[in-house]
This record gives C-alpha cells, sequence and structure tokens, in this order.
C-alpha cells in the first residue's frame, strides 16, 4: 500500500473514531482511534523511506519500535507522538482484549490524539496529502 493510501485510510478512522465516540462506542472509538495513529505512522515511515517499504512492520508493538527508532529518535517527530501511539494502542487492548471498557475521558483523549497524531504525520511528510474527510 502506497504512503498516501494509508494516509487516507488513517483519516478515515479519525473521522469514525469521532463518530464512534459521539455515539457513546467507547470502546469502538479507541480501537479506531489506534488505528488511524497506526496508518498514519506506517504512512510516515513510508514517507521517509526508512527502513524499505518491505521492512516495515505489521505488527503494533514493531511499528512503534520502528516509528521510535527512525523518526522520534533522530528528531523528526516529537517524543510526546511516539508516547501517545503507544499509549494509545495500550488502551485499545484494554479496549479490544481485557474485558474492560475504556471510560470516556481515556476514549475522548485518545480520539484527540489520533486527530492531532495524523495532522502532524501529514505536516512532517508534506507528500502524504491532504488525505480525505
Amino acid at each position: 500500500m502506497k504512503a498516501a493510501d494509508l494516509m487516507a485510510k488513517a483519516t478515515r478512522a479519525v473521522d469514525s473514531s469521532r463518530l464512534l465516540l459521539e455515539n457513546g462506542d467507547l470502546d469502538g472509538a479507541c480501537n479506531r482511534a489506534d488505528y488511524a495513529m497506526f496508518d498514519a505512522a506506517r504512512a510516515a515511515l513510508l514517507a521517509a523511506a526508512i527502513p524499505s517499504a518491505s521492512d516495515i512492520p505489521r505488527s503494533h508493538s514493531g511499528l512503534i519500535s520502528a516509528f521510535s527508532l527512525h523518526l522520534v529518535k533522530p528528531g523528526r517527530i516529537p517524543i510526546a507522538l511516539g508516547r501517545a501511539l503507544n499509549r494509545a494502542e495500550e488502551i485499545r487492548l484494554i479496549a479490544d482484549y481485557k474485558g474492560e471498557s475504556v471510560d470516556h475521558e481515556h476514549a475522548a483523549w485518545a480520539v484527540t490524539q489520533a486527530d492531532e497524531f495524523v495532522a502532524a504525520m501529514r505536516q512532517a511528510f508534506p507528500d502524504l496529502g491532504a488525505g480525505v474527510g
């Protein structure tokens, strides 16, 4: 998948997360927020051409590590965004697998972070385009 296609997918996921939050589906909002960030992070790694497209991990933990190593540690992306990517995944794991519901405060945080993360990736890598939405 191309970087611009991943950003369009990330943008749709952010939009979905907002709608789910507004409709009270807090777990679903967290899921979509995390996947928005996941796709935007993959797009950023592709846009940076680090590592090669075939080397970009497909797992969340692998992607978070690659994102940190190639974009956060060299200073291309702020540390706070790397931390948000990691925290959003932790919240999604609670929502999806722990049998616990996420509270509104955490869900709203995840949706806001996803929106800001996707926008930041688009700003850091202008070739990713404006996306959809």
